[in-house]
């Protein structure tokens, strides 16, 4: 191949390389979102870096010149004094001692989460601007000033401007986690969850979300003397009432057990972190060594390598599941990752097969991203796709490969199949369905594989199996009497809890509840309902109302549903209480995040239609109130009620409009 054509494939790679990568860190700076590993990335970062080494070529929208996300939202902008640049990083102990060289330095936390500058003028807070995009930064100065551990006031009475991490610890996270009742609204790390709560423009939720301010950097303080060093500084401003990040002082002698100390404290550790910063502690010297366009040379980040292991692919395991949907999860010969024995990756999808060019016997390397979760990171070998079934591992069903968004997944075509019947029986009997107690999946698979289940219906006919049941491995005569019991109690319900159970694509209970609602409680005019009146019901859409009317166009569907309803006794249509039903009459609210003086949400929604109002799931212009006693910034129940003019209220003041009567203490 020509020089020239070597260069061109180059210069080709970088530019796709440039549109991953932007893509990447748009999601994670800008919408707080991951869409890659940080394992990936970092292994798409260099790539990238040593083709721009390579070619001489840097295109002025490359990451590797660029920092920090764009801003977005409403919150004023400023600009800061002084650019806000990345941290280069390594991977190699060595490289840190060499680095380090003859100087002493500060190890400390890199935290995750959100980096902040603090000003204080005459001993008082002033102002917070975020890190942005280095260049120009959010001003967060009311939310900041409800950080659980920011001083207000300090003794020092000039000009001090410092910088340091807003960080959500693990504990506060998990304990905001718990009181969301909707598994898939739950946070998905402590950084999203900080990011939205620092960039909030409603400060009473920031000050809910227990956000902690760690500081690692002085950048000036008139008339101070710090002697020329940086752990001086730290030292000043712990005496000021500030926190600083946790540091060691260290030399390259030192170094290496310094980083195995902080690694073995990582797995305790409260405070979200993703590596380690060196600073030499001699500021003068970390000052005339400048910056790149990038990074300062005073200081560099270490992060762990991920603990990457090779072995051989033994063959894929095709999964499926009730949609349809047939997941390929890598079967690999075990290896130890982080302390455990891991044999299994999931692939998700075709088209990661085929970019890995995955196939049985080949050499993989695998690693646990976060620690956490079995990843293959490399196919060593490379031997290519094959071998995708052509029928369903579970019930020998014709299966196709349909492309959706650009990624390819194989699907099972037979409506009939067993997985589909075990996971939709998982969903029927779930807590928010029928919420029958001792019918797992793995005790519905049994069932179904005996073939004392075809049908919803048939879960209220147990008895007919009972001598089977009995004697099955597990069960006995008190397991199977619980069980019983458990579907008679489950056979008085509501029509929200049958709709959601029923299992149609995208219908999830607070859609169940919105189309009981506005068809008030009639089933068969629901199920009868064409697309222009099932998407005049809030929260549904043509994709959704599409579902809602293929699932009751098959004529087996409403057989089945049609059984399963002689079954049931369904409670009446709720009624508005007399006393007070007048209180909300004609309004509409939108309840969001978790409550504190109410058992959760559904309680907050019954006294809202008890008293003649009522609730739906998203914001539009008819809303009349959004409750939002904890949403972060970034939701877009947030903007909407911004961008409509809707009040946003606290629970408090919910609870004023009551009266202090109906209050739940």
């Amino acid at each position: 191949m020509k020089i020239e054509e070597k260069q061109s494939g180059k210069l080709e790679r970088m530019k796709e390389l440039i549109g991953i990568l932007r893509e990447a860190g748009r999601a994670y700076y800008q919408e707080s979102r991951e869409v890659m590993s940080n394992f990936e990335y970092d292994r798409l970062y260099d790539e990238l870096l040593e083709l721009e080494r390579e070619t001489g070529t840097v295109f002025g929208n490359s990451p590797t010149q660029n920092v920090g996300y764009e801003v977005v939202s409403s919150l004023p902008k400023e600009r800061h004094e002084s650019p806000m640049l990345s941290l280069n990083k390594t991977k190699s102990v060595e490289e840190l001692k060499e680095w380090l060289g003859e100087q002493s330095g500060l190890l400390s936390w890199k935290m995750d989460g959100l980096t902040i500058v603090l000003t204080y003028e005459e001993g008082k807070l002033v102002k917070a601007v975020t890190r942005g995009n280095g260049e120009i930064g959010e001003v967060i100065t009311n939310n900041a000033k409800t950080f659980v551990n920011v001083p207000m006031t300090i003794p020092y009475k000039g000009q001090l401007v410092l910088r340091g991490e807003a960080v959500i610890r693990y504990s506060d996270f998990l304990k905001i986690n718990e009181e969301i009742e909707d598994v898939d609204a739950r946070y998905k790390n402590p950084r999203n969850l900080c990011s939205g709560s620092v960039r909030q423009l409603n400060s009473e939720v920031t000050a809910q979300r227990k956000v902690r301010f760690f500081a690692f950097s002085l950048v000036s303080a008139d008339g101070v003397d710090f002697k020329n060093s940086r752990e001086e500084q730290f030292l000043w401003l712990k005496s000021q009432g500030f926190e600083t990040v946790e540091y060691r002082l260290v030399t390259a002698d030192t170094l290496e057990a310094a980083v195995a100390s902080f690694s073995e404290a990582v797995e305790k550790n409260d405070v979200p972190s993703d590596g380690l910063v060196l600073l030499f502690d001699d500021i003068a010297y970390g000052q005339s060594l400048g910056r790149t366009a990038k990074f300062p040379r005073d200081s560099i980040a270490f992060k762990w390598a991920d603990e990457i292991q090779e072995t051989t692919l033994s063959y894929i395991e095709w999964s499926a599941s009730r949609t349809g949907l047939i997941n390929p999860v890598a079967v690999f010969e075990p290896v130890e990752l982080e302390g455990t024995t891991v044999s299994r990756a999931s692939v998700h999808n075709i088209s990661i097969m085929e970019a890995l060019e995955l196939g049985e016997g080949d050499r993989i390397t695998v690693y646990k991203a976060n620690m956490i979760i079995p990843q293959i990171a490399d196919n060593l070998t490379r031997s290519g796709v094959r071998d995708i079934p052509e029928t369903c591992p579970v019930c020998g069903g014709k299966t196709e490969v349909r492309k959706v968004n650009d990624v390819k997944s194989l699907y099972c075509t037979n409506p009939d199949c067993q997985a589909k019947k075990i996971k939709s029986f998982t969903l029927f009997t779930s807590r928010d369905a029928l919420n029958i107690g001792g019918l797992s999946e793995a005790t519905l698979e049994k069932f179904i594989a005996r073939g004392f289940i075809h049908e919803y219906a048939d879960i209220f006919h147990l008895d007919r199996h009972e001598e089977e049941i009995v004697n099955m491995e597990g069960f006995g005569k008190k397991s199977f009497d619980k069980l019983t019991e458990a579907v008679k109690r489950a056979a008085d319900t509501t029509l929200p809890r049958v709709v959601y159970g029923l299992g149609v694509a995208g219908i999830g209970l607070a859609n169940a509840k919105m189309l009981c609602r506005h068809f008030q409680y009639d089933f068969h005019a629901m199920r009868c309902a064409g697309k222009e009146e099932l998407t005049a019901v809030d929260g549904i859409g043509e994709v959704l109302a599409d579902a809602w009317i293929q699932f009751f166009a098959d004529e087996k569907n409403n057989q089945m549903v049609d059984r399963l309803m002689e079954e049931l006794t369904i409670e009446a249509a709720p009624k508005e209480e007399g006393e007070r039903t007048e209180l909300f009459e004609g309004l509409v609210f939108v309840i969001t995040g978790s409550v504190e003086h109410f058992k959760n949400r559904k309680e907050v929604q019954e006294i809202i239609e008890s008293r003649g109002g009522k609730v739906t799931g998203s914001v539009t212009a008819k809303t009349s109130y959004l409750i939002n006693n904890d949403a972060a910034s970034n939701s877009s129940k947030n903007k909407k009620a911004r961008e409509l003019g809707i009040p946003v209220i606290t629970e408090e003041q919910f609870i004023e409009m009551l009266g202090t009567d109906s209050a739940k203490q």
